[in-house]
């Protein structure tokens, strides 16, 4: 016969009964917090995975954090807080009063006016709760008035807190209305923080440090927004790049390993070689090789066309990302202002 959550429930009793598990019954709020982030994060990736046709593995990572939140309602139990099912009455409670235009008489037309009543009944609960706690005599940081921002975690991962802060903000009108605007600000940001960094070589002080920082800062806030206006993710679409990089890089070394040679030995080019042979094996394609304007022929690094005699301007492949320069070949540092030069992506 199936387990059900009550059987669930009744296993996490008896693991932290003094007939259960020393482990288990070891555990405080403290020491399960590590846990239900790293649960939370495995069931995050395994999100991807179900997407990819392996739903088994998202099935079971939400049975690990399912089993992270009923091991935290059997501490609370023991401790005289609250119980398993008081956390099921209040989240139930939540949905029905933040969905008015389902079990209420009041309507919404689409997902926007949906998502400004919750942002609505979220804040009148809010204002409520801190009359309340002002009625029993609290002060300071308890009875003081509330911010619209004040549900996004600190401790949030920061492109997630940076999507979550721009989504409140966004649902009260305070957003760019196109994404051209937003691609503007990218280009403004951009340019801040070239300046920042030219000025920062200038006089390499703490304050220069602080700058360039804050304009890094700046820029990947902006990039979260344009994933906000597209629908993506930017944590998943960060963690895609990641595994991305991981199959790429471990392409390289088993490639190395094979040739006998170690990847310490191997130059830039060598390297470089081998990324855009394992982008190729996964379906997609390298760069085109430089053609000729006039007539179109393949010139290879030639500075004139081998098959009509024109000039030839080549691409410049890179540019400097500390001082803009643009230039030709994979150099390891820039010959114009001699920064460590990027592995293209």
């Amino acid at each position: 016969m199936p387990a059900t959550f009550d059987d669930l429930v009744a296993l996490m009793a008896r693991l932290r009964s003094p007939e259960g598990c020393p482990w288990d019954r070891e555990q405080t709020y403290a020491t399960l917090a590590p846990m239900l982030l790293e649960e939370a994060y495995e069931a995050f990736e395994a999100v991807e995975a179900a997407r990819e046709g392996r739903p088994e593995e998202l099935r079971d990572e939400l049975g690990d954090l399912l089993f992270q939140i009923v091991f935290y309602a059997q501490v609370a139990g023991e401790r005289g807080e609250f119980a398993v099912g008081d956390v099921i009455e209040a989240i139930h409670a939540k949905m029905v009063r933040r969905h008015p235009h389902v079990f209420g008489d009041e309507s919404a037309k689409d997902a926007e006016e949906v998502l400004r009543n919750w942002e609505a009944i979220k804040a009148e609960e809010k204002r409520a709760s801190a009359e309340n706690r002002s009625d029993k005599g609290e002060s300071g940081e308890a009875a003081k008035a509330e911010s619209l921002l004040d549900g996004v975690s600190t401790k949030a991962p920061a492109l997630m807190e940076a999507h979550q802060l721009s989504t409140k903000a966004a649902r009260v009108g305070f957003d760019w209305q196109r994404i051209e605007d937003i691609f503007n600000k990218l280009h403004e940001e951009i340019d801040e923080l070239r300046a920042a960094i030219n000025e920062h070589s200038k006089d390499d002080n703490e304050v220069g440090e602080t700058r360039v920082r804050e304009e890094i800062g700046d820029l990947l806030f902006v990039v979260v927004n344009i994933a906000r206006h597209l629908k993506a993710e930017p944590e998943a679409a960060l963690k895609l790049t990641n595994r991305k990089f991981r199959r790429r890089f471990r392409h390289i070394e088993e490639s190395l390993r094979a040739r006998e040679r170690s990847i310490e030995a191997a130059t830039l080019d060598e390297m470089e070689a081998l990324w855009q042979e394992a982008k190729m094996n996964e379906g997609e394609s390298a760069p085109a090789p430089p053609a000729c304007g006039a007539c179109g022929a393949k010139v290879g690094r030639a500075k004139f066309c081998p098959e009509c005699g024109a000039p030839v301007e080549l691409p410049a492949r890179r540019t400097c990302q500390s001082c803009g320069h643009k230039y030709e070949g994979r150099p390891k540092f820039c010959p114009e202002c001699g920064a460590e030069t990027p592995v293209l992506i």
